[in-house]
């Protein structure tokens, strides 16, 4: 498989390619498990564990009978599903960790063919278990947890595609995980054509042939070895410059937007011995790291309890918090109103997908001018430009870094403010805020790590991240049965006490401001070094000449 394997500089030139159909595919088949909500309604028509119902006869208070299906949901039956779903979300989370670490070691080659066969099967056993949902109802665990995993395999191995775009790396990886946080539209949209009289089976069946689809993309396109970041490709061209080949080789690369590829046995054997050699302890227990670990942390429970308690929420502005509606028609009235709202929240989930550029242009800002001082002929250009100064890439991107920190931070603050104003219509500024954030936190996040790490640590450190980030927010559980006993549905304490903790978030953006100022009194006293030198330099320069010329006219009369 290796052999039919593209090579690094085959891959390069399809880098675009590869980009907008990961976009496609992290939409299509990443994270679909988040619209859980349509997935479910699905499934109860089907009648997957309806004999639970006929055992048990405990119908579902809120729920319809499906009379056309001759189902009835209960509460049996929605307990068994949702268990399904949170074996399946639980390892959409837990399994960014070792998939961070097998990334590292094996490349994203083999994780993304194994993550899309995954998804394939998923869809195939959802469907063959429609066939018989009262014999092969238990067939949707296994699929649930192929789903989960499927999707994370593809949402974490289009997160290396970034370093192939240089100076745009930023924002092509706000579009990864733009499309990854927009997949949650995709059950809603797979149960309008459901509705439309698409059978369930069909639909899955397609839907396993474009994950087969995605298999073979991968394995016609994506190379075995990791892409190298521009860093690690100009340190590459440093250890082959004695090599002729190569210089021809990096001649022709040049004038490729000034990115170098080698073959792919230098490649493989340069990356071993570069930037690959910082240890990985070094980069864990970083400052960056654990404060980024805090952030993190209180935006994924900010976030992942606003989810879970979502329709109890609208249910208490919309009932203002009475218990005794009696009447048919003020019931209809509310559920259709949490309905509503329920769907706008969804509909805006696609946002992520158009606002997560705007953060990675924040992450990519001036970095073509630093592109331009470390590129393959850097001491030409700078005794060329002298008189122009260049900027730091590293200060330049801790300093974007900070900024795109600071502004998701104030839209997260912005969001608690406006979800403390019992106004209904208002909820649907709190539903765009809570996309914006949950697109951004995670751009910023993996920005940063793709801009401070080595790539061979950015799998391990994101998903050693994301898993400590996901048992924080298991917090999101207590808070929810808080809300539903001791407050009667009132989540307004609870959204208080969240406001002023995410206020913790800034705490992360202070550090980089402080390590900006450090690297910037660095570059300062460097500069004044360097600047010494070089006049140090120039006057025993023109001491030398001066020697020469008196040492000449010596001779001069001697030799007369």
């Amino acid at each position: 498989m290796k052999q039919m394997a593209p090579s690094l500089t085959q891959a390069f030139r399809r880098r675009w390619w590869m980009a907008c159909t990961a976009v496609v595919e992290n939409l299509c088949f990443s994270a679909v498990l988040l619209g859980w909500g349509s997935l479910l309604i699905m499934l109860q028509k089907q009648g997957f564990y309806s004999h639970l119902c006929t055992e048990n006869n405990t119908v579902a208070p809120l729920q319809h009978s499906n009379v056309s299906e001759g189902r009835r949901s209960c509460v049996e039956q929605e307990e068994m599903l949702n268990l399904g779903f949170t074996i399946g979300s639980f390892l959409l989370s837990a399994a960014t960790l070792p998939l961070g670490i097998l990334m590292d070691r094996f490349g994203p080659r083999p994780l993304r063919l194994t993550g899309s066969a995954c998804f394939a099967c998923s869809c195939a056993m959802m469907s063959v278990s429609a066939y018989h949902p009262n014999v092969l109802s238990a067939l949707i665990f296994p699929s649930l947890s192929l789903n989960g995993f499927g999707g994370i395999c593809l949402t974490f191995t289009s997160l290396t595609l970034p370093n192939m775009f240089g100076s745009l790396s930023s924002t092509v990886m706000s579009l990864m995980i733009g499309s990854y946080a927009s997949s949650a539209v995709t059950f809603p949209g797979v149960k309008l054509i459901y509705d439309a009289g698409v059978s369930f089976t069909v639909i899955m069946w397609v839907w396993a042939g474009l994950a087969l689809l995605v298999f073979l993309n991968c394995f016609l396109n994506w190379p075995v070895e990791s892409f190298p970041t521009p860093e690690e490709m100009e340190e590459m061209q440093k250890m082959g410059a004695g090599d002729e080949s190569q210089k021809h080789t990096l001649a022709s690369r040049e004038k490729m937007e000034g990115q170098v590829n080698y073959s792919t046995d230098k490649l493989t054997d340069a990356t071993q011995n570069t930037p690959h050699s910082v240890p990985f302890r070094r980069s864990v227990f970083s400052p960056i790291f654990l404060w980024s670990l805090i952030t993190m942390g209180m935006s994924q429970l900010r976030i992942i309890f606003f989810m879970g308690a979502m329709n109890k929420i609208l249910e208490f502005m919309v009932t203002h918090g009475k218990t005794d509606l009696k009447s048919s028609s003020e019931l209809g009235e509310a559920e259709k109103k949490v309905s509503f709202y329920s769907s706008i929240f969804g509909t805006l989930q696609l946002l992520c997908l158009l606002t997560c550029p705007l953060i990675g242009y924040i992450m990519d800002w001036k970095m073509k001018e630093c592109e331009e001082e470390t590129g393959p002929a850097k001491g030409d250009q700078l005794r060329s430009s002298d008189s122009k100064p260049k900027r730091d890439r590293k200060i330049q991107k801790i300093t974007n870094a900070m900024r795109a920190f600071i502004f998701t931070n104030m839209l997260l603050v912005l969001f608690g403010i406006v979800s403390l104003i019992d106004n209904l219509p208002l909820q649907i500024l709190t539903f765009i805020l809570h996309t914006m954030v949950r697109g951004f936190i995670h751009s910023c996040c993996g920005g940063l790590y793709a801009a401070v790490y080595p790539s061979n640590h950015f799998g391990t450190l994101t998903g050693l991240q994301s898993m400590i980030s996901a048992v924080f927010a298991l917090l999101q559980q207590p808070l929810f049965i808080l809300m539903l006993g001791p407050l009667k549905g009132n989540v307004y304490w609870i959204n208080v006490g969240l406001l002023i903790f995410s206020l913790a978030g800034f705490l992360l953006p202070g550090y980089l401001f402080y390590h900006r100022r450090h690297l910037l009194q660095e570059k300062e006293a460097r500069d004044k070094a360097t600047g010494q030198t070089a006049l140090e330099g120039q006057a025993l320069k023109q001491s030398e000449a001066n020697g020469f010329n008196h040492h000449s006219n010596g001779h001069v009369p001697q030799e007369a």
